[in-house]
């Protein structure tokens, strides 16, 4: 099973039929499907084998999503990296997953020629730039491609279990986790969301988000799986995310609430314009109540939600469980099994809160190069959300609280204990708190409250700015510091990072 095989098979049974727009480039399968095949034929040239990983730093753009699929077609592993990924970070993430080649654009230049010193697995041939005028050290990622062939990739063997991609969750300090897929969980990805969001081939996708994260596959691969279309931009601005939705007729769309709530507010928002859309599917952080009702009433019978981890297990709430289940996030598709467990991994009855624990086709087989983390993750083949949630007596999932404290930004997983490794690090520090607040604009934002050893040693405006320098990326950076004498505590101990978020949560 090689999932790059799609490309193939829709360039040979539905070779005209629009396959990706980007700004003002529109390609059909068979030259979508040339265009991979040039891109897979360059990156053997240059010597790239099976299993060897392919590091992409590079924006929303067609190449990115060539490269996706090329990699694909020759057993070449992808690692996308975030842009918002800072130096250290970036070095990081580089050496932890084995990368041997970068594609990236002329932005970056300036930042891999500070690390490439560290970078001993790249060949100094295989940094790409696909934005080139001569810059010394980097290759023409388009005159490669335009000198190779446009034949599909030979003599290459791609089986269910070979891994198709490394995702690093967030951007992370200390130990990264990469999260392993293979070419039968992203395959799964693709037929069971074909399936939960109604897709068939004269669908049309769009997609606003970075598709570096893996939120941008849970659209992605059905959307490939069908041969529908799928417009990507560049960036999400509400204005233009309405304008583009009437102009290419868009029939499924995937968004994180502050996206929602964005569109809602826009000054051009119609539902007329709007008409198209089949699904509206909300994902990565709570939607508020409140934003679903005015949703479904402007547009109803679309709104879909889903709940899932990266590593592998899923939720979705069907448009047309929402209007009796409107505070759940659904239940688990076919093939996929859930449970809510305690402490001692005993399965708890309906309306128990525990953790969420589920199993199914698109478990991840492993963290890459982090057994230990891998056996803490997933014990008898259940994998452990860490959030808490309980089930109706109808097996709706409703989650309560994330048992890690995860926040989630803008769509983004960050995780505190990164923030707090470096907050700790001060001088006149003793002790850190990170947790998520409201946010307008992204959702939930991190604020760090901390005690320091000496009053007065410094103040909050100080240490905000010398977290921010110093995170791992730009969407780690702390939104507010609060300084305190003590945290609140249980009688173990240990801090409430609960009663400070609806402390703080609540005056910001």
């Amino acid at each position: 099973m090689n999932i790059g095989s799609l490309f193939s098979r829709h360039a040979t049974y539905r070779p005209g039929h629009l396959a990706v727009v980007f700004k003002d480039q529109r390609l059909t399968h068979l030259e979508f499907n040339r265009s991979i095949n040039r891109t897979a034929n360059a990156l053997l040239e240059i010597g790239i084998r099976k299993g060897e990983k392919v590091a992409t730093i590079l924006p929303n753009c067609l190449e990115l999503l060539e490269t996706y699929w090329a990699c694909a077609k020759i057993g070449a592993v992808v690692v996308p990296l975030s842009t918002l990924l800072m130096e250290k970070a970036m070095a990081s993430l580089l050496q932890d997953s084995d990368s041997v080649a970068v594609i990236s654009n002329a932005g970056f230049v300036k930042l891999l020629e500070r690390i490439k010193g560290e970078l001993r697995a790249i060949r100094q041939d295989r940094y790409l730039l696909t934005e080139f005028s001569g810059q010394k050290g980097y290759r023409d990622y388009h005159a490669l491609k335009a000198a190779a062939g446009e034949n599909e990739p030979e003599g290459i063997t791609v089986s269910d279990d070979d891994p198709f991609n490394i995702m690093y969750s967030s951007g992370t300090t200390g130990l990264p986790k990469g999260i392993v897929h293979t070419h039968y969980i992203r395959a799964n990805y693709a037929t069971i969301f074909a399936s939960s969001y109604r897709m068939t081939p004269e669908s049309v996708t769009m997609h606003a988000g970075a598709i570096v994260f893996n939120g941008a596959f849970v659209d992605l691969m059905p959307t490939m799986f069908v041969g529908a279309t799928y417009v990507l931009l560049d960036r999400f601005d509400p204005v233009e995310y309405i304008d583009t939705v009437e102009k290419e007729k868009v029939t499924h769309v995937i968004l994180v609430p502050a996206q929602i709530i964005a569109i809602m507010n826009a000054p051009n928002f119609s539902v007329e314009k709007l008409q198209s859309l089949e699904m509206i599917l909300s994902l990565g952080a709570p939607l508020l109540r409140e934003h679903k009702e005015a949703l479904t009433k402007a547009l109803p019978g679309r709104f879909y939600e889903l709940y899932g981890l990266t590593e592998g297990f899923v939720t979705v709430l069907d448009r047309d469980d929402y209007a009796t289940k409107p505070d759940s996030v659904g239940v688990p598709p076919p093939f996929f099994e859930m449970r809510i467990m305690d402490e001692n991994d005993n399965t708890l009855p309906a309306g128990e809160v525990g953790e969420i624990c589920g199993r199914g086709p698109i478990l991840t087989p492993a963290y890459y190069k982090r057994p230990d983390l891998t056996a803490e993750a997933i014990r008898d083949g259940w994998l452990h959300s860490g959030d808490m949630g309980y089930v109706d007596e109808d097996g709706f999932l409703y989650l309560v609280d994330r048992k890690k404290d995860m926040i989630i930004s803008g769509g983004v997983n960050v995780y505190p204990r990164d923030i707090e490794e470096i907050v700790v690090q001060h001088p006149s520090v003793r002790e850190v708190a990170v947790f998520g607040v409201p946010h307008e604009k992204w959702g939930e934002t991190p604020l760090a409250a901390v005690i320091l050893h000496q009053p007065g040693s410094v103040d909050a405006a100080q240490l905000k700015d010398w977290i921010n320098q110093r995170v791992g990326a730009k969407f780690q950076r702390v939104h507010d510091v609060v300084i305190m004498d003590d945290f609140p505590r249980n009688v173990a101990g240990k801090t409430l990072k609960r009663q400070m978020r609806d402390q703080y949560g609540m005056a910001k």
